[in-house]
């Protein structure tokens, strides 16, 4: 991507649902890459930097109003511009 727009500094924590407190609208404007425990993530829902932990989907699984059921996994992250 050749982005001209500067890229806003990534938050401590984020998360892609727009509902969400956590959710920064310019952040998305740019391709984004977590890595969790020295692995590139692509499932990640919600991060949180400071604490250590990632919301990914467990599998096929959803609640009752359609949202895919989330599981908080905890180790080492990192958020950067791909």
């Amino acid at each position: 991507m050749t982005d001209t727009a500067p890229q806003p500094p990534l938050p401590d924590r984020l998360s892609v649902d727009p509902r969400s407190p956590h959710h920064v609208a310019a952040v998305f404007q740019h391709d984004i890459g977590i890595r969790f425990n020295g692995r590139d993530r692509s499932d990640v829902e919600e991060y949180c930097i400071s604490e250590g932990w990632v919301k990914v989907p467990a599998g096929k699984t959803v609640n009752r109003k359609g949202q895919p059921l989330m599981i908080k996994l905890k180790g080492r992250v990192e958020a950067f511009y791909r």
